[in-house]
């Protein structure tokens, strides 16, 4: 027999008493799954994310009032994940340029592995617009990382957060066209991001023929 279509999955047994968080926690990873499939988060709806978790949508509204409440929680869960991956890429790294280098690399990958979440991340209006401070994380530890460079005499001198933003804007458009364009001849992403720190930071241009490889 075959694996179930989120529309045929049997319906599920209440959670016992105390397992309500575990509930919770599959109602988000289902979320992530579909915005990824979807790649908008309006295209959701509450009660598809039910059938795809095998609840009625009244379990689902005991954690979450309505479908915006759901998509922020994904959301926000979404970046811990992500910030978490770049924390480690920065711990396995040597000088702070290799670790901002490498955090920019993982954030490039993931994009890669997920598109739909990267468009709802960057595209969402209700991202955009909505109560959610979790999204300024990002921006503070890019400029930290950034300024960590600078510090360490890796980098021109200048405005840390000016810079990490340029830096932030060029690596959005080089995913974000990957993820619209992917049928189009790219170079390796990270020769491009090694151009973009050595015009945007000052930090050494990579000898030729020496550019690590990778997407």
């Amino acid at each position: 027999m075959g694996t179930p279509t989120p529309s045929s999955r049997p319906a599920r047994g209440r959670n016992p008493r105390g397992q309500g968080e575990r509930l919770r926690a599959e109602v988000v990873a289902a979320t992530l799954r579909m915005l990824d499939g979807l790649g908008d988060d309006q295209a959701l709806s509450l009660r598809a994310v039910a059938r795809e978790v095998g609840v009625a949508a009244t379990s689902v509204y005991l954690h979450f009032p309505d479908r915006d409440a759901l998509v922020l929680a994904a959301l926000e869960h979404c970046h811990r994940t992500l910030l978490d991956a770049l924390r480690e890429a920065e711990a396995a790294a040597g000088d702070p340029v290799a670790r901002l280098r490498g955090r920019v690399l993982v954030l490039g990958a993931w994009a890669h592995e997920h598109p739909g979440l990267y468009r709802v991340l960057h595209a969402s209006a209700l991202n955009r617009h909505a109560a959610a401070p979790f999204q300024e994380e990002l921006g503070r530890a890019t400029t930290a990382a950034v300024r960590a460079c600078m510090d360490a005499g890796l980098a021109a001198p200048d405005d840390a957060a000016a810079v990490a933003l340029d830096l932030r804007a060029a690596v959005h458009g080089a995913v974000s066209m990957r993820v619209d364009r992917p049928d189009l001849a790219w170079p390796p992403l990270a020769e491009q991001v090694d151009r973009f720190l050595h015009k945007l930071l000052g930090t050494p241009a990579p000898a030729a023929g020496k550019r690590p490889t990778g997407d």
